[in-house]
């Protein structure tokens, strides 16, 4: 369909020529860019030749530029990479060509003129202390003619077009995944559709808890052993396939996506730090859904400094523990069977070297009592969004652990154990943020279609059509960094880089798309009974959780300073 005003000769010259050629000679320059703008940063927060850290907080937001400006240019190597592989299986088709062609105009304008780290803070090359020449030298002909011909009306709305001709697909665009990942994919696609999004938003308004019937059902799927080794119950498959997973299950809903999380967490602090006992006894429990687990690491007045965590944890002469403290933030507390609990083991450490992880078993609670277990209390955190597990405070005060659940069997391990995680953990939240990016997309452009103003639909104003058109090609973006991490970590490569990137991006992206679509449905997304209100609830977490997107740049900006 050809929009309102608009003729077919504009929409058929969206597409720039050549269009490949333009993309790849782009990257290198962005990466060139990069190369300077470390080497900068990197001499403006040394001393005596090694990073310092006063200087590094000191200098916090060229800091952080510098992790947003290499997640750009990250990101544009893998949207090239994807696209030369869909051309080289002759998949590379107009949706495609628009997407990656916008990707390029728009990042490449926003690296040479600002990138948004958030809201009301834009990062520009000169607060990375780039010279005028030394930003000039990223314009070569190529990006020129990305940047003043990528990303044009024409092209957005080109792109919305050919999205309303493949309405009912949960993907604008071929990811670039085998034929194995994408019937997963679908499986779980339907199970969403059928299962999880008709349920979701009265779940969400009456702050319930997901229904034992769907985790059951989560189950019987292999959701909780996906990536679990065969040996120990589990599927034994790739974390791209936990990436799809995560994405269409919290494309129905946040809540039902993430209930993998705590398994995904368990399982990799129990194969990369548990022994073969533990491996054995809890593993299988996990795989098959028995079991259900919590993360409790945080607390009150600690955030994301892990090092300063205060719960004690003491050894009797029985060989038990005995924990004493106060944790916070901690999802799906109340029916779960474990808890994967950091304590402090060294009352000598005011560090992250005295501090141990415990497989800490609890009995799961009811509605009336949702904390039997002596030594243990808890209360409910009500929160916006995120609702359908539930966050608690707790308290320890004679809480026992067998000694035997202490992980590894040795003290003073639980904060390397919990690093081990993390590139894991980034990569599925990642995979959350794609899917209720994708639902934001989805739920905005059927308010689009149906809402009619001044005589036509709404998508057929350009401002509308664009923000759909930038909410489809963004996701791709954090998709294509998401499922390279997700290559990486399949491949046994470091990647906590890259995952890093996925899930700051990913995040931005959730947040970004949730909010155009709420703005699409105008004051009716204000409004409690549709959907967009709860989808927008729930994007904002993305950019805490797992890692604040903060705290994610600064980690991000270390790795790149070395």
């Amino acid at each position: 369909m050809a929009h309102d005003g608009q003729d077919l000769t504009m929409t058929q010259s969206a597409l720039l020529p050549d269009l490949l050629k333009l993309t790849g000679a782009a990257v290198a320059p962005v990466e060139n860019l990069l190369e300077t703008a470390t080497a900068r940063v990197r001499e403006t927060v040394s001393k005596d030749g090694r990073v310092s850290g006063a200087l590094l907080e000191e200098n916090q937001t060229a800091a952080h530029g510098l992790a947003w400006l290499a997640t750009y240019a990250f990101s544009l190597k893998q949207m090239q990479a994807w696209a030369e592989k869909l051309s080289d299986e002759g998949k590379f088709g107009k949706m495609e060509q628009l997407i990656h062609q916008i990707a390029f105009g728009e990042y490449l304008w926003q690296v040479y003129g600002g990138i948004p780290m958030s809201q009301n803070e834009i990062i520009r090359l000169q607060d990375l202390g780039l010279t005028q020449d030394e930003m000039r030298g990223l314009m070569t002909p190529e990006v020129m003619t990305l940047c003043d011909g990528g990303n044009s009306q024409a092209a957005r709305v080109a792109l919305v077009d050919l999205m309303q001709e493949n309405a009912g697909f949960a993907t604008f665009g071929a990811t670039g995944l085998d034929e194995d990942l994408e019937m997963i994919r679908d499986q779980f696609r339907r199970y969403a559709d059928e299962r999880v999004a008709p349920n979701a938003h009265e779940w969400h308004l009456n702050d319930e808890l997901i229904p034992m019937e769907v985790i059951e059902e989560l189950a019987e799927m292999g959701v909780f052993g996906l990536t679990i080794p065969e040996e120990f119950g589990g599927l034994g498959m790739s974390k791209a396939s936990m990436v799809v997973v995560s994405e269409e299950l919290s494309r129905g809903y946040i809540g039902v996506g993430s209930l993998g999380t705590r398994s995904e967490i368990a399982a990799e602090l129990i194969l990369a730090g548990g022994t073969d006992e533990q491996k054995a006894q809890w593993l299988p429990k996990l795989s098959s859904g028995e079991t259900l687990p919590t993360a409790v690491f945080t607390e009150p007045n600690t955030g994301s400094d892990l090092g300063s965590l205060r719960t004690r944890a003491v050894k009797g002469e029985d060989g038990d523990y005995t924990i004493t403290g106060n944790k916070t933030w901690i999802t799906h507390a109340a029916r779960t069977h474990v808890m994967t609990l950091l304590a402090r083991t060294n009352p000598e450490t005011d560090d992250h070297k005295g501090l141990s992880m415990f497989l800490a078993e609890k009995t799961p609670g009811t509605d009336e009592n949702p904390f039997p277990t002596e030594g243990m209390t808890g209360g409910e955190i009500e929160v916006l969004g995120y609702r359908g597990m539930k966050e608690y405070e707790l308290g320890f005060d004679g809480f026992k652990v067998k000694g035997e659940n202490l992980l590894g069997g040795v003290e003073g391990q639980g904060f390397k154990q919990l690093m081990k995680t993390f590139e894991a953990a980034r990569i599925q939240t990642a995979a959350r943020a794609i899917g209720v990016a994708q639902n934001a997309l989805e739920v905005g452009m059927q308010y689009a279609n149906d809402r009619k103003q001044f005589g036509k639909s709404l998508i057929n104003f350009p401002r509308v059509s664009g923000k759909l058109a930038m909410m489809a090609v963004e996701i791709m973006v954090a998709r294509q960094l998401t499922y390279f991490s997700a290559w990486e970590k399949d491949h046994d490569q470091r990647c906590d880089l890259e995952a890093g990137m996925a899930k700051l991006l990913g995040a931005r992206v959730a947040w970004a798309s949730a909010d155009n679509a709420l703005q699409i449905h105008g004051g009716n997304g204000f409004a409690l009974e549709y959907q967009i209100s709860r989808i927008l609830c729930d994007a904002r977490i993305l950019n805490i959780f797992e890692g604040a997107a903060e705290i994610q740049a600064q980690v991000i900006a270390r790795r790149l300073l070395g």
